[in-house]
């Protein structure tokens, strides 16, 4: 989009926003019925996709600030979905794995973001859907080479 545009809806930004907040709504209300917030189940999937994690790497992993992660993962903790132990590497910091309870219901988690993305890209083409995979992958990589991952 050029700089001439003044419309806000013309706007890949405020578009890409919009579509976020709708998927959120979303599966906020699959994942409630999971007994979990977005949060939680955002860090849950992260911890059964990539553990052992500490804080610092969940947080970039579920795409959340420290401060949220930490509080999701506290959660995750006292509910016995994850289990949280001193770090061999730095005895000042954790490492989260899943607890049993914690991979099963990981699993329900990763099936409801699978629906969900079958659900929003199930207008596209398997083509547009690889090359949307390919577009985003470029633009995550220059924003992250521009310093814009925050």
């Amino acid at each position: 989009m050029g700089a001439e545009t003044t419309s806000l809806q013309a706007f890949l930004t405020y578009r890409l926003h919009k579509l976020n907040k709708i998927t959120d709504r979303h599966s906020s209300e699959a994942y409630a019925a999971m007994g979990l917030g977005v949060s939680e189940a955002r860090c849950l999937a992260a911890i059964g996709e990539f553990a052992p994690l500490s804080v610092n790497d969940l947080a970039a992993r579920a795409n959340l600030n420290k401060a949220q992660a930490s509080r999701a993962a506290q959660m995750l903790v006292d509910r016995e979905l994850v289990l949280k132990s001193t770090s061999e590497a730095d005895a000042r910091g954790v490492v989260l794995v899943p607890t049993r309870s914690g991979r099963a219901l990981c699993k329900r988690v990763m099936n409801l973001i699978a629906q969900r993305n079958a659900d929003i890209f199930g207008c596209l083409s398997a083509h547009e859907q690889r090359q949307l995979e390919t577009f985003f992958d470029r633009l995550i990589a220059h924003s992250q080479r521009d310093g814009a991952d925050e």
